[in-house]
């Protein structure tokens, strides 16, 4: 079986879901259509809600986007997912835990991520006020995705803080034909300027040599597994969305690697920090720089994987 995943947004579909779940508690009535604006502010906002039942991975989203609806029709400031999210920064950590190798070395052998419960019931989420709203709002105004191609890596930064730092994989030094694109194409990594401009949260598989739809990935260990349901974050680069996108690779021995059909490969616990830290419209800048300096301010320089310097 290939180990590589289609990569770009040309060869993606999303599986939308053909039912909702709505949440209903007694924090959060569901009020549906029913709540005008003139409604707003005439019942108590709450400040914490209870998981009702379980929440497996394929119904997360599902269950976080009628969280955030049935809280915003009682609530004079809006909130989303990736608010809510950072104020309970727990999620984000349980979400990562779910990395098929961090459960291997648990002893957990997971055949089918989806599976997986990441909130419990009884568990308690903190819905933010309006005052950290605006904090996060800040924040996330400030923060950048900062990748050199030729170093493998990927950093998040706010301001000029350093938040990660996660090993990646780029692109391959080659053009290739691609089916489903029906035409050679460039797989070198793109660098530039740009930002973030769609979330997959429900990828399907694709081959992009031959069009062919996986349904389950042999992992590093030579163990069959189905493919997890971890968002793709999809890049427009100098002003040109070519389907580059960030997205969890589930072989990570090909990190550090110009392996890939272009697009950017990560972790796949590392992938829902990325995602979670890089909203629609967060800035990325991917670089192309040879020289780098360490932790002790000695000059490093890289290999030339593209011979752009050749």
């Amino acid at each position: 079986m290939k180990k590589v995943i289609a990569l770009s947004s040309l060869f993606l579909s999303i599986l939308l879901p053909l039912l909702r779940t709505t949440i209903q508690a007694q924090e959060i009535p569901d009020y549906g259509h029913k709540v005008h604006s003139q409604s707003f502010g005439q019942l108590p906002v709450p400040k914490t809600y209870k998981v009702p039942e379980n929440v497996s991975i394929a119904h997360y989203f599902t269950f976080l986007d009628s969280l955030v609806q049935n809280f915003n029709a009682i609530s004079n400031y809006p909130i989303n997912e990736h608010l809510l999210v950072r104020y309970n920064p727990w999620i984000m950590d349980t979400l990562a835990s779910t990395d098929y190798h961090k459960m291997k070395e648990k002893d957990s052998f997971v055949y089918d991520q989806k599976k997986l419960h990441v909130l419990k019931k009884g568990q308690i989420l903190q819905l933010p006020d309006s005052s950290n709203v605006k904090r996060l709002e800040k924040a996330y105004k400030s923060t950048r995705i900062a990748i050199n191609i030729p170093e493998f890596k990927l950093r998040i930064y706010q301001d000029t803080v350093l938040l990660y730092t996660f090993p990646i994989r780029v692109g391959q030094n080659r053009s290739k034909y691609l089916a489903m694109g029906d035409r050679v194409t460039n797989l070198r990594t793109v660098h530039g300027t740009g930002h973030i401009v769609a979330h997959v949260k429900n990828p399907d598989y694709y081959n992009p040599a031959t069009g062919k739809k996986y349904h389950v990935t042999k992992r590093d260990d030579e163990k069959v597994t189905r493919l997890p349901q971890i968002p793709w974050l999809e890049t427009e680069i100098n002003g040109i969305r070519n389907g580059q996108m960030i997205h969890p690779t589930t072989n990570p021995n090909t990190l550090g690697k110009a392996y890939s059909n272009g697009c950017i490969g990560t972790r796949e616990g590392d992938a829902w920090i990325i995602y979670y830290h890089a909203p629609i419209g967060t800035k990325v800048h991917i670089r192309y720089d040879l020289i780098i300096w360490d932790e002790k301010g000695n000059e490093i320089t890289l290999k030339d994987i593209y011979g752009y310097y050749q």
